[in-house]
């Protein structure tokens, strides 16, 4: 088997700090993967790089000027992977509550450094791998260090919860950190119908429905309004 090319996924910086930002630019030149995009002081210039790029990681200072690192991570829509930068212990719990990847102190060391895109690649190669079974009857999702096969015809519905997903099946009910739309475009339209913006149905298994129901496995679950046109009744 011939190698592949080494992947490269597209970051920036953002950080008022200019020792604290060249330490991670040069650290992002050591790694043949990580290509720079740019970098930046402030929260208006960096919507401005997310605008103009597409964005895979993004190294976030939680003190930036006029709007706060976190404040701008909840603005932003469709946020890409976030490494948050920081000299202050008591934002870690809240930083964790928005679902970063990692929490880095300042002064960053090398090899912590490498522990967190360590963790940022694990989330990207751990997507890749429901893409590559997803033309199968079962897919393999991954979770932690493991990879879990879910058989299609086990699947009563799929429930969005924020930034994860419940699996709902005949045997248990798995969760997952990743969004619904990421899941709904690796499920055969034949088999799975998206209802609602919190919910994808296997259509086997609906018992009975409505024009604005229908139930699966004893649960009632809505159906939006924008869906409706593309449900059968």
């Amino acid at each position: 088997m011939i190698p592949s090319a080494h992947k490269k996924y597209n970051c920036i910086i953002v950080e008022d700090e200019p020792i604290a930002a060249e330490i991670l630019e040069t650290f992002i030149s050591r790694d043949e993967e990580l290509h720079l995009v740019g970098k930046c002081s402030d929260a208006v210039y960096a919507s401005s790089l997310l605008s103009i790029h597409h964005v895979d990681l993004m190294f976030l200072d939680l003190h930036l000027p006029v709007v706060k690192g976190f404040d701008f991570l909840r603005k932003i829509k469709n946020a890409p992977v976030v490494i948050v930068t920081t000299a202050y212990h008591q934002y870690a719990v809240e930083g964790y509550e928005l679902d970063i990847a990692d929490y880095l102190m300042k002064p960053i060391p090398y090899d912590r450094f490498l522990t967190a895109v360590g963790k940022f690649k694990y989330l990207m190669n751990a997507e890749e791998a429901l893409l590559e079974m997803a033309d199968r009857d079962y897919i393999f999702i991954s979770s932690g260090k493991k990879q879990i096969k879910i058989v299609l015809q086990d699947i009563f519905y799929i429930e969005s919860l924020r930034e994860y997903i419940n699996v709902h099946t005949k045997t248990e009910t798995f969760t997952f950190k990743m969004p619904i739309s990421k899941i709904e475009k690796n499920l055969p339209p034949n088999l799975f119908t998206r209802i609602h913006k919190s919910y994808i149905i296997s259509q086997s298994k609906i018992e009975v429905k409505s024009a604005n129901m229908v139930q699966v496995n004893g649960k009632k679950l809505p159906i939006g309004r924008t869906y409706k046109p593309f449900i059968e009744l």
